[in-house]
């Protein structure tokens, strides 16, 4: 398997089944090295090891792919989690982001308390920005 480390860009197996290093995903989705890891750490995504170097399969790239989605609609990594794991124990089908009905009006009220708490606070902050203009 050493001959996969440190190449730029995705492979195949043997088998024709992908494989991404570390850094292939990272500029794919537009995250850090960083960010990979602490997925690791929190169990999110379950690279193989080859000494030190992390290789990903399409299943983990499309868990990560659902990961961020989950992000996007501003679910906690614990929701995301539950979510994933709910996938892991499915039929193996392509994973995807299930959400019920309640869980979808769940976050809409919580994303729209949080709009409404930022649109106050950049109400208040402009505000303060046109005295301090105007004072100077």
């Amino acid at each position: 398997m050493n001959q996969f480390i440190g190449t730029p860009t995705a492979g195949e197996t043997g088998d024709g089944a992908k494989f991404y290093t570390i850094g292939d995903l990272a500029r794919e989705f537009g995250v850090t090295l960083r960010t990979l890891r602490f997925y690791e750490d929190r169990g999110l995504l379950s690279p193989r090891r080859d000494g030190t170097a992390r290789i990903y399969d399409a299943r983990d790239r499309e868990r990560l792919s659902v990961i961020l989605k989950g992000k996007q609609l501003g679910f906690t990594l614990t929701e995301i989690r539950a979510m994933v794991a709910e996938e892991r124990s499915g039929s193996g089908a392509a994973m995807n982001l299930q959400l019920s009905l309640d869980q979808v009006e769940s976050q809409i009220q919580h994303l729209e308390q949080q709009k409404k708490e930022i649109e106050e606070a950049l109400a208040e902050l402009q505000a303060r920005r046109a005295g301090l203009a105007a004072a100077a």
